[in-house]
């Protein structure tokens, strides 16, 4: 599979090292993406009047398309674009959708505000989102 993408096993040692990049460019492409997301929200919800969870909704997907493009070319340095990888992609955001938009409706329903809401939400996806995308979609 990594072959699909043009990337080769390293020996184990340089694999280690190359996994602690792939989360210290993840964590960056995320929070590039928590940035679009939460400007993307608030302008929807405070300045264009959207339903909460549907400019949640929006704002994450924004997020994830941005996000793909990061990492298909900086994070997984794939050599080949790929229709499929995105639409894989997008499949695996869909539990973080779920979980962020979640998380949103969940604590603003308990007085939290919609952005520190947000920023949880945001947090509590990051584990699945990295996990299928280093196994599943990018098949490392």
């Amino acid at each position: 599979m990594t072959e699909e993408i043009g990337l080769t096993a390293p020996p184990a040692p340089q694999l280690k090292l190359a996994r602690k990049n792939w989360i210290v460019k993840f964590i960056v492409v995320g929070g590039a993406g928590a940035f679009l997301n939460t400007t993307v929200l608030y302008v929807l919800y405070r300045w264009l009047h959207m339903p909460l969870v549907a400019a949640s909704a929006l704002a994450v997907e924004l997020a994830v398309m941005n996000n793909f493009l990061l990492h298909d070319r900086w994070t997984f340095a794939a050599h080949s674009r790929s229709i499929a990888r995105f639409a894989k992609f997008n499949a695996s955001s869909l539990g973080g959708l779920v979980v962020n938009v979640l998380a949103v409706w969940l604590l603003t329903h308990i007085e939290v505000h919609f952005l520190v809401a947000n920023v949880a939400g945001i947090a509590a996806a990051f584990a699945v989102n990295f996990a299928l995308s280093a196994t599943w979609v990018w098949g490392s």
